[in-house]
């Protein structure tokens, strides 16, 4: 039996650097960074100081009375949703999609955690009666991806893979399998994540994990650079529209690109570092090259998970290397997003689908003095203009989980 084709044919994300795609596609291309200091309070006595904050709040977007019974981390999943799904057409037709066609697919790293800390803070205080009867909804993994089933009538499954900072990209790779399988005919997927707070702050930073570049927040997130010090926590969404091509083309869809492959794989090595050589990420992108039937060769840009961690960022380059070659040219959006942890993989998918549309490579900032193991072509400072028929999205999470996302043109 022959496979559907499956394109993107909507885009929604609200990230550090913009409150929607398109702000934040022209802040990549100039080079911004979203990374700024802390200001609240409860940063003061962390040894961290500095995070990505969105650059639009939620209370600019939806309703005040509505976001009360949300988590921060639902709060984004539903905007970001929300402009996919204007993007791909269907928010103004749709009687196009049968709800039993239609299924969600978004994940989160770690979920409602800020509710979860907040309740507790009042439970301590007041006592139980306090305690929000919106709690249970608010906290729970699924709640992102329950509330955007919700929102659209999705009849047709509603899933929420968590894997840390694979989960973005694993959410859109279980999308591309619930519609070759028959399950559905459009997926709205993609992930989500909105942490920031002392308790994960504290936690990271006693991992020696951050970056504590307190006193340039702007330089902080540098991938590949002898200078680099940890990641630079952010917080935002990302979310595509997945469609059955023939379904897509019958209607009139706009279509960015084909989502042509995916590879998931697992370390078995540990639950924080990386295999050294990359083993388990070798396999993913094989694994997803397999899957889009296409060669390697073809795959002219990557997008990688580098985080500006000193092992993470050094592990890719070895499977890159092993996997593909020299001849791809490199990004890490991370130097200007920050770290979104499970809403990262979704919001550099997006990124790759607009550098293969495009034919334009976001730059990775801050790449002052590049590792001496950096021997493959990074767009440094500055985008780069490249005929891309084929672009791979990377994204690796503790506990060993690595997802390969492999985009061409439609």
């Amino acid at each position: 039996m022959t496979r559907p084709d499956v394109v993107v044919t909507g885009l929604g994300a609200t990230t550090p650097l913009g409150g929607d795609v398109a702000s934040t596609w022209d802040a990549m291309l100039a080079g911004k960074s979203g990374v700024s200091a802390l200001t609240q309070e409860w940063a003061a006595q962390l040894p961290v100081r500095i995070a990505a904050q969105l650059a639009v709040e939620p209370t600019e977007v939806l309703d005040r009375v509505r976001l009360r019974r949300l988590d921060r981390s639902e709060a984004v999943a539903i905007i970001a949703a929300q402009q996919a799904w204007a993007d791909c057409g269907l928010a103004a037709a749709p009687d196009q999609v049968d709800p039993e066609r239609l299924a969600v697919s978004i994940g989160s790293g770690i979920g409602g955690a800020q509710t979860l800390l907040a309740q507790d803070d009042i439970l301590e205080a007041s006592g139980a009666r306090r305690v929000s009867p919106h709690t249970v909804p608010m906290l729970m993994p699924n709640g992102p991806a329950a509330y955007v089933g919700l929102e659209l009538g999705a009849q047709a499954g509603v899933h929420a893979p968590t894997s840390a900072c694979a989960t973005g990209a694993e959410a859109i790779a279980w999308g591309l399998d619930i519609i070759r399988s028959g399950r559905a005919d459009v997926v709205v997927a993609g992930g989500t994540e909105a942490i920031i707070h002392p308790l994960p702050i504290a936690g990271f930073a006693s991992m020696r994990a951050m970056s504590t570049r307190n006193d340039e927040p702007e330089k902080a997130s540098r991938p590949w650079d002898k200078g680099r010090d940890g990641f630079v926590l952010g917080e935002g969404a990302g979310i595509v529209v997945l469609e059955r091509a023939d379904v897509a083309v019958a209607r009139g869809a706009h279509v960015f690109a084909r989502l042509a492959g995916a590879g998931m794989t697992s370390d078995g090595y540990d639950i924080v570092q990386p295999h050294p050589e990359g083993a388990g990420a070798v396999r993913a992108i094989a694994a997803a090259i397999r899957d889009a039937g296409i060669d390697k060769r073809d795959i002219m840009h990557v997008n990688a998970h580098a985080t500006s961690t000193p092992v993470g960022d050094m592990a890719e380059i070895k499977a890159l290397h092993a996997a593909l070659g020299e001849h791809p040219v490199l990004t890490s959006t991370k130097s200007m997003t920050g770290h979104l942890l499970g809403a990262a993989g979704a919001v550099e998918a997006i990124a790759t689908i607009l550098a293969l549309y495009h034919g334009t490579v976001p730059p990775t900032i801050n790449l002052d003095d590049p590792d001496d193991e950096l021997d493959l072509d990074v767009a440094a400072h500055k985008a780069r203009q490249l005929d891309i028929p084929a672009a791979l999205n990377n994204s690796f999470g503790f506990g060993g989980h690595n997802a390969a996302l492999i985009f061409t043109r439609a």
